[in-house]
């Protein structure tokens, strides 16, 4: 299943801010762990993460040091501030009502696969 562009890019910021409040990473293990919380539904590149980690950077909610990956290859490991902290408290807020806004609609109405000319 693809992603919509739109739902990817709303939840970038919340999503890798969440898994670096779980400790500092580097890219390319940060771009493994989204692939294994999503179960691989979700395959993002280099060109949608880097992009994310130096704005984060720049705007404070992230820091960034030089350090060695498992393989001893030197790599930017990313580690979430204080304000990124706020600042996934703040979208983990909204997000939780955008879910309960979003599963209420589900319920209250029938699937496609339940029942396909509801939706006709």
């Amino acid at each position: 299943m693809r992603i919509d562009k739109d739902l990817v890019a709303a939840s970038a910021t919340p999503l890798v801010l969440g898994i670096l409040a779980d400790g500092e990473l580097y890219g390319y293990a940060i771009l493994k762990r989204v692939s294994e919380l999503s179960g691989g539904r979700m395959e993002w590149t280099d060109g949608m993460l880097y992009p994310l980690l130096h704005r984060l950077e720049r705007a404070g909610l992230l820091t960034a040091s030089w350090g060695a990956s498992e393989s001893g290859r030197r790599r930017k490991h990313y580690a979430i501030t204080d304000a990124g902290r706020a600042l996934l408290e703040e979208r983990r807020a909204q997000w939780e009502v955008v879910a309960d806004v979003m599963r209420h609609v589900w319920e209250a109405r029938p699937t496609m696969a339940t029942d396909a000319g509801a939706w006709a």
